[in-house]
């Protein structure tokens, strides 16, 4: 149970939202939904036959961590790469209704832009079809990314690298972004590619579930020892100042550096899809951050964010409002 002035500091860091500016790099996706319901199996495949009811879109990737952004309240700013396509303007359009400023999202005529396709049948998810093209951008599309980034940073309180492992995160990129970042004093809070540890040496934290977690530090987590172990072996090996590895129904750990470990338990009170709760733990967690949250507000305040997406069906976002609803909520169930 939080106590009123641990609740009134977390109300103060969420009203601060408002004047958190984040720049999000990374793999931009476009997420399509086709909802329908199914009653019977296939006669040519033991698969269901899905009845259409209705189709939307939605940012995923980097696209859905800025979206998150904006829906807390706080300014994002996009960095990536689209096609020179239809799904491309979709995802804009998209992203400018959300308020998400997309003056670094830059259309490449040589890759299509990524596409997810989800069939979703009574609100269970039947299949998903992935259309992509990954692999490293060719240089002057490179160049321009980087420009973007390097000029937007001295702008930003924090910048969220989100490594899909498209191509857009690479070595060349990151050497140049994350020093100027910590020269600057910027929070940097990366969602990790396991295949890409070396990458983020240095930068403020990491944000893995426990798969991940697990691939980058080259051992199992199978009991609170082992955890403990697998959080310290990142911090050490990647000069963390946190790593926040998510784990599912049994919530989060947070490490620090110092040797603080904190567990934190769910406060999810139903779960109707995981998909993008760790876009919007990351987003919240950093905006916390960014806001002047201490690592340990700023990892509660994001678990009930994480609690209230999983609710949701669909790559979903919450508002400042749900928030502080479902924290008051707790509060005093407590």
């Amino acid at each position: 149970m939080l106590r009123r002035d641990e609740l009134e500091k977390i109300e103060h860091t969420i009203a601060k939202f408002k004047d958190v500016k984040i720049l999000v790099i990374g793999d931009l996706i476009l997420d399509e939904f086709i909802w329908g319901d199914s009653s019977r199996i296939s006669p040519e495949a033991p698969v269901p036959v899905v009845l259409v009811d209705r189709e939307s879109l939605m940012p995923g990737g980097a696209a859905n961590v800025a979206n998150n952004i904006s829906a807390l309240g706080a300014k994002a700013y996009l960095a990536g790469v689209i096609g020179k396509d239809e799904h491309g303007r979709q995802l804009e359009t998209i992203l400018k209704k959300k308020g998400v400023e997309i003056e670094g999202v830059i259309s490449d005529p040589e890759r299509p832009t990524t596409l997810k396709t989800r069939v979703v049948a009574r609100h269970q998810q039947v299949v998903r079809i992935d259309r992509e093209r990954a692999g490293h951008l060719n240089g002057p599309v490179t160049k321009e990314l980087a420009d973007y980034i390097k000029e937007k940073i001295k702008e930003v309180d924090g910048i969220i690298i989100e490594d899909y492992g498209k191509g857009v995160i690479t070595p060349d990129i990151l050497r140049e972004i994350i020093p100027l970042a910590k020269r600057q004093r910027k929070v940097i809070a990366v969602d990790p590619k396991q295949e890409h540890i070396s990458y983020y040496k240095g930068v403020t934290v990491i944000t893995p579930n426990r798969k991940e977690a697990e691939a980058m530090g080259g051992m199992k987590a199978t009991d609170d020892a082992s955890l403990n172990k697998l959080g310290r072996s990142l911090l050490g090996k990647l000069k963390l100042q946190a790593a926040l590895i998510t784990l599912g129904e049994n919530g989060m750990r947070l490490f620090e550096r110092g040797g603080r470990i904190t567990h934190i338990p769910t406060v999810a009170q139903e779960v109707f899809d995981v998909s993008g709760a760790g876009d919007t733990v990351i987003a919240t967690f950093t905006a916390a951050l960014c806001a002047g949250a201490r690592m340990i507000e700023a990892a509660h305040i994001s678990n009930f964010a994480g609690g209230i997406v999983v609710g949701k069906v669909g790559v979903a976002t919450i508002s400042q409002a749900e928030l502080k609803a479902r924290i008051k909520d707790h509060h005093w169930q407590a």
